[in-house]
């Protein structure tokens, strides 16, 4: 396979929280147990949750999220400049049977954006301290496109920040920051969390771009830029990725569209070494917008979803790789679920045992194409 991430068996991140997890989380925040007692279960449901992912067959390991509430906000109100706002967010999810609101406190840039000290440093330490050697720890955390895409101008402090520019340049040098103090502590593997990109795609999401004072045709373009000044000194040894994700919230989804409005910039431009991308339906479109992905950076193909219970078939997978290596050459090709399986603490509706089947038909199915590692 390959000796480098992302790996041919990958997977994004979150993983679905055990009910101890959960009933834990319940009673810390209604004052019931002290963090210390919190603190423990998860330590305990980080270490079984690795383990499952080597029973698995997979090269690289996450904590599954499980110290966090959501994938985004809990890394973002740890930035300076950023507080939680009064206001909340209403962003509404799609999913077979309907409709279903997620409406989460939004957030306010209301200082100078800094990093005051590492953020998740406590939680890389731990995860790397209990993965067995020869799987790589892997940290995801949020884009920086994440701190400004659902608030936009209005979020940021006219105050503060009278020129986005400022705004934008402080943000990229927080996280070129965070970058490097997780390199200095033997992080070799960090995913950038993104949906704006893949939500920019979709032409309702643009019209709620332009309603909010923004350019929806060349805010793909700022978001790009403002990750590669991230990412411009970042440690030889670090890989970064990107996941593209259209929203992941109760095996819900936000936003539809081919990655072809995108595409062109996306895959040209970012500087990151590989991008996992969604594909487990037709909301994604097709293989196309792939023929941009440029010889030195790979493609993880989201071919498995993580949002229903039934398990893919092998055979249909194998031909769907097929199909995007006549665009991009096979060999720069990975597989992985399409998204999360827990990117909120609620989780997709489906089980740990579906979910490890998950994440072993993947690893199976990557061995019969690329062979074993």
């Amino acid at each position: 396979m390959t000796a480098r991430p992302p790996f041919r068996a990958d997977h994004v991140g979150s993983l679905l929280r055990p009910a101890v997890l959960r009933e834990a989380r319940r009673d810390h925040a209604a004052g019931e147990i002290s963090a210390e007692q919190l603190r423990a279960v998860e330590d305990d449901a980080i270490r079984d949750v690795v383990k499952m992912q080597k029973a698995a067959g997979l090269e690289s390991a996450t904590d599954g999220e499980f110290r966090r509430s959501s994938w985004h906000m809990d890394f973002i109100y740890a930035l300076g400049g950023v507080s939680r706002s009064d206001e909340r967010l209403h962003v509404k999810f799609h999913n077979l049977a309907g409709d279903l609101e997620f409406s989460p406190p939004g957030l306010q840039v209301d200082g100078k954006v800094r990093l005051d000290e590492p953020i998740f440093a406590d939680h890389f330490e731990f995860l790397k301290a209990h993965t067995d050697p020869g799987i790589t720890p892997k940290l995801t955390i949020p884009s920086p496109s994440m701190v400004y895409y659902r608030g936009g101008r209005a979020a940021v402090s006219e105050t503060v920040y009278p020129e986005l520019d400022e705004f934008f340049a402080d943000l990229s040098a927080a996280y070129a920051e965070q970058l490097r103090a997780m390199s200095a502590l033997g992080c070799t593997y960090l995913q950038l969390d993104d949906t704006s990109l893949a939500y920019l795609n979709d032409p309702k999401q643009r019209e709620l771009v332009a309603r909010m004072g923004s350019d929806p045709d060349t805010m793909h373009l700022r978001n790009i830029s403002t990750i590669n000044a991230a990412l411009a000194g970042k440690p030889d040894d670090l890989t970064v990725t990107t996941h593209l994700c259209r929203g992941n919230f109760r095996s819900s989804w936000v936003a539809s569209g081919s990655y072809e409005f995108v595409a062109e910039a996306l895959f040209g431009e970012l500087a990151v070494d590989g991008f996992f991308l969604e594909y487990d339906d037709e909301r994604s479109g097709g293989f196309e917008p792939l023929r941009f992905v440029p010889k030195g950076k790979r493609v993880v193909l989201g071919l498995v979803t993580s949002k229903r219970p039934e398990l893919e078939d092998p055979d249909a997978l194998v031909r769907r790789i097929e199909e995007a290596s006549r665009y991009v050459d096979v060999d720069q090709l990975c597989l992985s679920p399409q998204c999360g399986f827990s990117s909120t603490e609620e989780g997709n509706d489906l089980t740990a045992t579906e979910q490890l089947r998950k994440l072993e038909l993947i690893v199976s199915t990557a061995e019969r194409v690329w062979g074993r590692s």
